[in-house]
């Protein structure tokens, strides 16, 4: 076990903060930020901004200069080992003299894990992992989740009333929660490799699933909107293919997709009529997505939630009562016992306006 001091601490946090100003653009890579210092003085900084651009160590190496020489280097993942897009930046460090690096995790990408540690070590550098690692891993659950356990992180997204109701009867949802609580949705959209949603969502709502950041300034990737739909029957609802973010219809094998300008079809497999979910998210991490917000209804969250591929629940819960005729949050989940009851564990809780914004997980 490292024995790590204060101002390692210190620089690992700075960049940790660093690495989520990637957030929205740096997919299908990791958010990865890096500090470089003389004891407590930083000499360069930078974090990862692009997939295909220059990484997290190259910004900072550029701003340090030839006081990188003799320094450590704080990176928030191992530094890469292979020849990608850009050089390996473990072979960067070396050139420019670091005699140390504090790593928060081991990269477990096949090309790195564990290569970049070892081409510094073999170069003389001391090499340090571990610090703050559970951060560094809440950072990137979804690349992680992608690439150790082939599925993208599936957050479910819902605004529900305080009886956990998400529309009426008719279904009739508009607005449950207020504007701040709608705005703050967009924040998360941006942030998702893909918004994916069911094709009675669609059939009802004709919803546009794009990113919308009225005065928020600041790039981002369009995320894939994906729409499940076994028989492709909401193709005359035309919303969720306009604008500039690609739209992805996956359905049944034996369904014949039209020729649709701009849009992609894919074909996967299923049974009586529903389409496999987890046939769905291996092909999703096969694209390279690392997030999927789900925006749907209570059919395919409670599908999705029986499938056991729900990382978290993103619950806008606005002060008002809907009653019990109005539907719920998740259908089909089986609950007819108090020892059948599902326990979550509350990640974040805070107030958009007037309403809460819960972020909740599956009690493992």
């Amino acid at each position: 076990m490292h024995a790590f001091r204060a101002v390692d601490h210190l620089h690992m946090a700075q960049a940790l903060r660093l690495a989520e100003r990637g957030a929205w653009t740096t997919r299908p890579n990791p958010m990865v930020g890096c500090v470089i210092a003389h004891g407590e003085e930083v000499v360069g900084q930078g974090w990862h901004q692009r997939a295909g651009g220059p990484h997290a160590e190259i910004f900072a190496l550029r701003e340090a200069g030839a006081r990188a020489r003799g320094a450590t280097a704080y990176v928030t993942l191992e530094p890469c080992a292979h020849h990608g897009r850009t050089p390996p930046c473990a072979l960067a460090l070396i050139d420019a003299g670091v005699s140390r690096v504090v790593a928060a995790m081991l990269d477990p990408f096949p090309q790195v894990n564990g290569g970049g540690f070892t081409l510094l070590r073999e170069a003389g550098i001391e090499v340090q992992d571990g610090l703050m690692a559970a951060q560094a891993r809440e950072l990137n659950h979804g690349f992680l989740s992608r690439i150790e356990r082939q599925r993208p992180w599936v957050r479910l997204k819902y605004g529900m009333s305080l009886d956990g109701r998400t529309a009426m009867a008719d279904g009739e949802s508009k607005w449950i929660t207020g504007p701040a609580a709608r705005a703050d949705v967009q924040r998360w959209r941006a942030r998702a490799g893909a918004i994916l949603t069911g094709a009675g969502t669609v059939a009802a709502d004709d919803p546009s699933l794009t990113v919308r950041l009225e005065g928020e300034g600041g790039e981002f990737l369009p995320p894939l909107r994906v729409v499940l739909d076994a028989r492709l029957r909401t193709l005359g609802r035309p919303k969720v293919r306009e604008g500039e973010a690609p739209t992805l219809y996956l359905h049944a094998a034996d369904a014949t997709p039209p020729a649709t300008p701009g849009v992609e079809f894919a074909a996967v497999p299923g049974h009586a009529g529903r389409l496999d979910l987890p046939a769905v998210m291996a092909l999703l991490a096969a694209r390279g997505i690392n997030e999927v917000q789900v925006e749907a209804g209570a059919g395919l969250g409670g599908a999705l939630w029986r499938a056991g591929l729900v990382d978290e629940l993103l619950l806008y819960q606005a002060p008002q009562l809907l009653g019990d005729a109005a539907r719920p949050l998740l259908s089909g989940i089986g609950i007819d016992h108090m020892a059948d009851a599902v326990h979550l564990d509350l990640h974040d809780v805070r107030q958009v306006g007037h309403d809460l914004r819960l972020l909740l997980r599956p009690r493992r």
